[in-house]
């Protein structure tokens, strides 16, 4: 295998990410079904297969065989991502409530964190997340687990 710094110049993780996603279609599976195929969460499979992380080389290669990509994609799935937003806040209403969540608590939880841990934050390098569905009477319930490894500031 050529090395991730070689990737195809004509192909970006832009290209990848409409490939998967026409094949996801196509193919009629679920992020849970393609996560299986990778050996990866679902979370990190769908955040790599979009650009947003760099995916091992097994995981890449068995998406790539999984949906039926070119072979050249296994090499820009395994390249570092430069992570970029198009909007400030996304309009998108499942997005963007998840950013009202984070202005509205994110200043509990680093208060909560701090005074668990100390002065530091939590680690979005060394991470994991769930997303699960919880019955409720009311109408049911996402339920979304993080967890971060605590990174304390230095001081010198």
């Amino acid at each position: 295998m050529k090395d991730s710094v070689f990737a195809d110049p004509m192909m970006d993780k832009d290209d990848v990410a409409a490939m998967v996603l026409a094949a996801k279609k196509r193919l009629g599976l679920s992020w849970a079904e393609i996560a299986e195929k990778t050996g990866l969460s679902p979370v990190f499979t769908h955040s790599a297969a979009m650009g947003m992380n760099s995916m091992p080389e097994a995981g890449a290669r068995n998406l790539v065989a999984a949906l039926g990509l070119p072979e050249e994609a296994v090499s820009v799935l395994m390249d570092y991502p430069t992570k970029v937003w198009a909007q400030a806040v996304p309009t998108d209403p499942c997005i963007y409530r998840l950013y009202e969540i984070v202005a509205v608590y994110g200043p509990t939880m680093k208060a909560l964190i701090q005074e668990e841990f100390g002065d530091g934050i939590m680690s979005a390098i060394d991470f994991d997340m769930s997303i699960s569905r919880v019955e409720n009477p009311k109408g049911d319930r996402v339920k979304v687990e993080m967890t971060g490894k605590f990174l304390k500031y230095n001081t010198w």
